[in-house]
């Protein structure tokens, strides 16, 4: 299954123009990557078919993703006289669901979770027509032989109404479970304060901003400041969550921050709920903490106590796939989440691989790829491996990628680091295989120099918040040489102990205080800040003894880590509730109009900072620690990357504050940051796969 082969019975000229109007007319969803055309041997036809897919040979045809509905479904959809009026599944060759009912490869009906859905005689006419626009669509479906909806409460028990109750529920306050193409959303109305306040109570979700579902393009303006590209995401099929500078919402959708995450409606069900309902919906993962987006009933069980009803539907989800998040920065689309409507995606390289490749990522924002010839297929996003569960859903990525393509790794990489769940995996199952550790920043550099396609030797810069180093301290600020072949660690942070470890990374105060004692070492023990007022003396006098013997206090050179620290030398943040929180907040302290930043040291191929984080803490201006703080991480940059001529390449979770990667942009206008995938972690199964 190498893609699709056409035979044509005809002359060299009319080859031409039908090879020319393969490349210039091509159906919306398609692409051409190559065209190969060879002579056979005359055949005589009579009209035209689509045949059955001959399964021999090896399996390099794409995964389709899941895409938005599209105009002419949506005219259907709201077309009284039309038999699909009104459908919540209504779909074509243009638009609906794909990799999420996918169970192997061809993309035929019975390959799919819509085979146990008989077709009947007017869809099945459709089906069969090559003029319809539905001819070969296969999740077609209508009212008489389509997937239903059914409406539940939280114990299970059925109800009668569908999206009509359902709206009515949301009027009353009520939160609502339901399924969507990659998994169940729990949604409530985003205009109502005690609704949010709830369903903020019952997730245990403090201050992590929620995404908004808006009606339309006019409601998304209402809501927030959106340029041109902005709404060109916003409108794509990929139908992403678009991350935009608030005008106006409540205080508990996004507390703190002015940022506001909107999409709008990518599934006819959707849009037949937020027509009816016409105000913005609180649309988050049905999903318990650091566990995968739920994608059946038994799953969602385990939130029964967060909603009070359910909206379901019987057409089975075989791939879990979360919604997708994109921002743009200086025009750039960088992508947070690469999920559904943007993955799985296939990555061509600038050379080929040679074995065939499994490559497992890193713990955080997991995916994982397969490697062979010269692509590269990713994984939609998996998650954090911080559970049981997330694990087994690890595994079931793994499974589903290598079932669908039918493959068989020759070679396995993955992360040096010896106690990731992706790392144990590989040694526990895969270990009759060859397996490459690759280490952790490195493969952020390579994962942008696959996707730019760049053969040359860069400079990369990782700024993350944890990868494992090769001397066995934690790295996170780092610059790299690197080309396929290795890399060589030309500069880096010094240096700092992060207390307590693990707890460091969700406590800043932590990082802080450590900071601080290596400024002022017992003195700290008798200064007031607000980061020694987010302790006890008892736990001060400790953590001292803990940081003067180094106890359960692994090094680092964090750029992640320094980010909390700063927030909370500043009192911005002392304890996080979500990861990047305090780069979230400390975005709302940035002055453009502030240009001076602090000094620092670079010798021995390291960059002392200790100056800084003294004069930070002693500025009396909250706004001007924070803007010269920024600053001075581009002058860091800056000073590097003057020190070598070569291409500049910026990658990892860092690079997703989107203030940073603005001013670096700004002053080195050709650094290169991923625009297919993302900074963070995400991207890491792809940089691990080309390591030669």
């Amino acid at each position: 299954m190498d893609g699709v082969n056409i035979e044509l019975d005809c002359d060299k000229r009319a080859l031409d123009i039908f090879v020319e109007s393969i490349k210039t007319k091509l159906p919306p969803l398609s692409r051409v990557e190559q065209i190969k055309v060879t002579q056979r041997a005359y055949k005589y036809f009579i009209d035209f078919q689509i045949i059955s897919t001959d399964k021999s040979g090896e399996v390099k045809a794409q995964i389709p993703p899941d895409v938005a509905i599209c105009q002419s479904c949506k005219e259907e959809l709201f077309d009284k006289d039309n038999r699909r009026y009104g459908y919540p599944f209504i779909t074509c060759t243009h638009c609906g669901v794909r990799y999420s009912i996918i169970n192997s490869l061809p993309y035929d009906r019975q390959n799919t979770s819509m085979n146990f859905f008989e077709m009947c005689k007017l869809c099945r006419d459709e089906y069969s027509n090559p003029l319809d626009r539905r001819y070969h669509a296969q999740p077609i479906g209508c009212w008489d032989c389509g997937p239903k909806l059914s409406l539940y409460d939280a114990k299970g028990s059925l109800l009668d109404g569908d999206i009509e109750r359902v709206v009515e529920n949301l009027l009353q306050g009520d939160i609502v479970a339901i399924k969507g193409v990659g998994g169940y959303h729990l949604v409530c109305d985003a205009t109502n304060a005690q609704s949010i306040q709830k369903l903020r109570q019952r997730k245990q979700r403090p201050t992590k901003p929620f995404a908004i579902m808006v009606k339309d393009l006019k409601m998304a303006k209402e809501l927030a400041y959106i340029n041109n590209k902005e709404q060109t995401l916003l409108l794509s099929i990929q139908r992403p969550i678009v991350l935009l500078r608030a005008k106006k919402l409540h205080t508990l959708i996004a507390p703190n921050i002015s940022q506001i995450g909107l999409f709008l409606p990518y599934t006819p069900l959707h849009l037949l709920l937020l027509q009816k309902l016409n105000r913005p919906l609180v649309a988050t993962s049905a999903n318990v903490s650091n566990e995968p987006i739920a994608t059946n009933k038994d799953e969602l069980q385990k939130l029964s106590n967060i909603y009070d009803y359910l909206l379901d539907y019987n057409r089975e989800i075989v791939n879990g796939c979360d919604d997708s998040v994109v921002m743009v920065v200086r025009e750039q689309q960088i992508i947070l989440r690469r999920a559904r409507g943007y993955a799985p995606v296939s990555i061509k390289l600038p050379f080929s691989l040679e074995q065939k490749s499994l490559a497992l990522g890193a713990n955080q924002k997991s995916t994982v790829a397969i490697g062979f010839d010269n692509q590269v297929i990713l994984s939609p996003h998996i998650g954090d491996l911080d559970s049981v569960e997330s694990v087994e859903y690890f595994k079931e990525n793994i499974e589903n990628i290598t079932r669908i393509y039918d493959f068989e790794p020759q070679r396995v990489v993955c992360d040096k680091h010896p106690h990731y769940e992706s790392s144990k995996y590989a040694k526990e199952n895969l270990g009759e295989l060859s397996i490459q550790r690759v280490q952790h920043h490195y493969a952020h550099i390579l994962a942008v120099m696959a996707e730019k396609q760049i053969n040359s030797k860069v400079l990369g810069v990782s700024f993350d918040g944890t990868g494992y180093g090769d001397d066995g301290n934690l790295w996170g600020g780092e610059f790299l040489l690197c080309d396929y072949r290795g890399y060589q660690r030309v500069a880096h942070l010094e240096y700092f102990r992060l207390l307590g470890g693990a707890k460091a990374i969700k406590e800043p105060k932590r990082v802080a205080l450590s900071l601080l004692f290596d400024i002022y070492g017992k003195g700290v023990l008798d200064l007031d800040t607000p980061t020694t007022r987010a302790f006890t003396k008892e736990e001060l006098t400790t953590h001292y003894i803990i940081w003067q013997k180094g106890l359960n206090s692994p090094l680092s050179s964090s750029v992640g880590r320094l980010f909390d620290g700063v927030a909370s030398l500043r009192d911005i943040c002392q304890i996080l509730s979500f990861e990047g929180e305090s780069g979230m907040m400390m975005e709302e302290y940035y002055d453009k109009n502030i240009t001076q930043s602090y000094p620092f040291e670079y010798r021995d191929n390291r960059i002392y900072f200790l100056d800084m984080i003294e004069q930070i803490l002693k500025e009396p201006d909250t706004t001007m620690a924070i803007s010269k703080f920024f600053n001075t991480l581009v002058e860091m940059i800056y000073f590097i990357y003057k020190e070598f001529d070569l291409p500049l390449v910026l990658s990892g979770g860092v690079f997703q504050n989107r203030v940073l990667l603005g001013l670096v942009l700004d002053k080195i206008p050709t650094a290169l940051i991923g625009n297919q995938i993302p900074p963070n972690d995400g991207g890491i199964s792809l940089g691990q796969i080309v390591a030669k």
